[in-house]
């Protein structure tokens, strides 16, 4: 288990989906300009899959 292993990691919210993420030794050098949680959201896959359940259910 890595519960209770150093300190805890900084987050931020996915600009695409809007779900928490935390921080990634990949991201380390720029992670202030880190704005997505994945590939899918930084292309736009998610919103857009947001977007056409929405129109579908008549939201």
């Amino acid at each position: 288990m890595k519960e209770g292993r150093g300190a805890p990691r900084p987050e931020k919210t996915c600009a695409a989906c809007g779900r928490p993420f935390a921080w990634r030794r990949k991201w380390a050098r720029d992670w202030a300009s880190v704005r997505f949680c994945s590939s899918a959201c930084r292309e736009g896959r998610y919103s857009r899959a947001r977007g056409l359940a929405r129109e579908r259910d008549g939201r």
